[in-house]
């Protein structure tokens, strides 16, 4: 096993120009390439079968060369300046986890299926966030990918996976990867992952990966054997030392990164994980960088691009032509918090600046972000940007997702906090909304199993994080209460990991809530207003206490009415709305409502024409216009009626003269 003269001769550059990532191993006919940035060393081994071979240095730190012999499946590892073996940084795969070696792996060989998909385009998504460890029992892309059709029967479009680049330990979030090429070894092979996007995509699901672009993980973490440029010392993530995107090539890998993932295992776009953390003051910004990238990746295939950005910063999903960075869709943490308020009454920590009101699910719903420059007390600070004029699909909302169930004392799910009325009736403001709308593992099949924040590390660093996590959680104050304090989830133990995972009911066509979403998706889909996704053509009124009205204005004249009353019933319902009233001509029906009996409700009271009605408390009604049946009016004794032709025709009526 030697260096290749082939590649003396032909030079460095020929292999360059072959590549398909400017760093890590990829085979070539009769062996394998291998270059790795490396500045702060003299000379780099790469050691396979046990024997080592020097790669040569290059400009810019960088350390390659051509092994004959080995090929797909080989393992290697690296020896600096004559010391240890250490992993990839740019590793494809870690069979034996973050501290072992690195495996050689061919992505030419997958054999794909999906050459007519064309990838996802924004409007009409449905999201679902799940997290592979937690989704099956067994916890692999093997098993979850026999649970694919159940996601298209019940109306998901796009299946959004947390993050699965190799992290430390048995089990993990994801959000603390270390080897950012390689798919987590305890999920399955990269071939599995491809195998459950191959699945996927021949079922009519697109799938985005959750990424993680502003820290590595604090264990298994070579990179800076390696060079001292990748981090940035002199900035904070929030959960260790920032990215240092002023390095070029430190900003190569992430943006190979970028496009690795969706040229290698044909993803159809990428969720960006807290944006906010992410410091690049370069002309170039690293996030509009990372889009074209990753779109360049894709080809002609379409794909879409999420940002988690707690400031709520609109530049983010603007053009680049206009100056953005060219993301297509920001999470709405606004929506969210002002339902949960809504459906729990709690509003301690980052809740505190909601108050849950129905004037701010009609502003969420109308304009996208609540704060759009406010100050909010929380921070003491301005948050957000203006919104207002954003296309409504641009923002992403939900009732649940990994962060906002876990950060409660128990990881409950919302439904096991407030009463099933409200939580149907949230539902149904949640999926048909003009925003784009994410469910949560679990929520189809009425899971009350909590989500909790499970990490697996050693003794020492699952001390460490065992802390911070009740140092996160006390800024809601009630989670130190001295009683609760003993009942909080330890993040280290497995029992922690176990209760997150999903147990699947016999089945799930029974299940309320499958039916619940089943046919809100229905509904959304197929009902030409709701599918519109036109929130210039909603508008909204309070009507009660803790009710309101939307409604949403379609073509010629059509419309739908959607109540909802998070309180008692009231009676009779407002009637100086003028949003409650029919189109001319037309009257009311009951197109869907919340407490229907097949999703475990309590029925609603009837429409009765001309009859005050009765909206029910802790329920959603959407209201569809009907021609109304002609009603003749008897003549009053000793009168007579007389045609007004001094107004509009279309809004004549009898009147009576004595």
């Amino acid at each position: 096993m030697s260096l290749g003269k082939n590649d003396r001769e032909a030079g460095i550059e020929s292999f360059q120009d072959e590549r398909r990532l400017p760093i890590g191993a990829e085979v070539r006919p009769g062996g394998v390439h291998f270059r790795v940035w490396a500045p702060k060393r003299r000379k780099v081994e790469v050691v396979l079968e046990g024997q080592a071979v020097a790669l040569e240095p290059e400009a810019g730190g960088y350390f390659s060369g051509f092994v004959a012999g080995p090929g797909a499946g080989a393992v290697y590892q690296y020896r600096l300046d004559g010391e240890g073996s250490f992993p990839d940084p740019a590793s494809r795969f870690q069979p034996k986890g973050v501290h072992g070696p690195s495996e050689v792996v061919d992505p030419s060989s997958f054999a794909w299926t999906d050459s007519t998909w064309k990838g996802i385009k924004l409007p009409g998504q449905v999201l679902y966030e799940l997290h592979i460890g937690t989704f099956t029992r067994e916890g692999t892309w093997d098993a979850a990918v026999e649970r694919l059709p159940r996601l298209v029967e019940v109306g998901v479009t796009t299946i959004e996976v947390m993050p699965v680049a190799e992290f430390a330990g048995t089990f993990g979030w994801g959000y603390d990867g270390v080897d950012l090429f390689a798919p987590y070894h305890g999920y399955g092979s990269p071939d599995a992952m491809r195998r459950f996007v191959d699945r996927a995509h021949s079922l009519g699901l697109g799938v985005i990966l959750d990424v993680v672009y502003n820290h590595f993980g604090p264990d298994g973490c070579y990179q800076g054997l390696y060079s001292d440029d990748y981090i940035h010392r002199d900035r904070a993530s929030g959960w260790g030392d920032a990215i240092n995107f002023e390095s070029a090539p430190t900003r190569e890998y992430f943006l190979a990164n970028a496009g690795y993932w969706i040229d290698e295992f044909h993803l159809d776009g990428l969720r960006l994980d807290a944006t906010q953390a992410i410091h690049d003051s370069s002309k170039d910004q690293i996030l509009a960088a990372i889009a074209r990238r990753a779109r360049e990746a894709a080809g002609s295939r379409s794909i879409l691009i999420f940002s988690e950005n707690e400031p709520q910063i609109v530049r983010q999903i603007a053009p680049q032509s206009e100056g953005g960075y060219g993301l297509d869709v920001l999470w709405n943490d606004d929506f969210h918090h002002a339902a949960r308020v809504a459906a729990t009454g709690r509003a301690e920590a980052y809740y505190c600046d909601y108050q849950g009101t129905p004037q701010e699910l009609i502003s969420a719903v109308k304009w996208g972000f609540l704060f759009q420059g406010q100050v909010v007390k929380w921070q003491q600070k301005r948050r957000g940007t203006c919104a207002i004029g954003v296309p409504a699909p641009r923002f992403l909302v939900y009732l649940e997702n990994h962060d906002q169930v876990a950060n409660s004392a128990r990881g409950s799910r919302l439904k096991t906090l407030t009463s099933p009325g409200r939580y149907r009736a949230l539902m149904g403001l949640t999926l048909l909304s003009p925003q784009t709308p994410m469910l949560f593992q679990g929520q189809e099949l009425g899971s009350e199993r909590p989500f909790l924040y499970f990490s697996d590390h050693h003794d020492e660093l699952a001390k460490l994080v065992r802390e911070g996590r009740r140092e996160e959680l006390a800024g809601f104050r009630s989670t130190t209460l001295p009683e609760l304090r003993d009942y909080l989830a330890d993040p280290g133990a497995r029992e922690t990991f176990l209760a997150s995972k999903l147990v699947e009911p016999d089945d799930y066509r029974q299940v309320a809530d499958f039916r619940l979403i089943q046919d809100l998706l229905t509904l959304r889909r197929e009902d030409p207003i709701f599918r519109s996704q036109n929130a210039e053509k909603v508008h909204g009124a309070v009507i009660g206490p803790e009710a309101f009205a939307l409604r949403f204005f379609g073509e010629s004249g059509d419309c739908r009415l959607v109540l909802v009353n998070l309180g008692r019933d009231l009676y009779p319902t407002a009637n100086t709305e003028p949003l409650l009233a029919p189109p001319m001509g037309m009257d009311w029906s009951i197109l869907w409502f919340s407490e229907h009996p097949r999703y475990n409700g309590s029925g609603i009271p009837p429409l009765e024409p001309g009859q005050p009605w009765r909206a029910p408390g802790h329920s959603a009604v959407v209201l569809k216009p009907i021609a109304a049946p002609e009603r003749p009016e008897a003549a009053e004794p000793g009168s007579t009626a007389v045609e007004d032709y001094d107004i509009h025709p279309g809004l004549r009526k009898s009147r009576r003269r004595d």
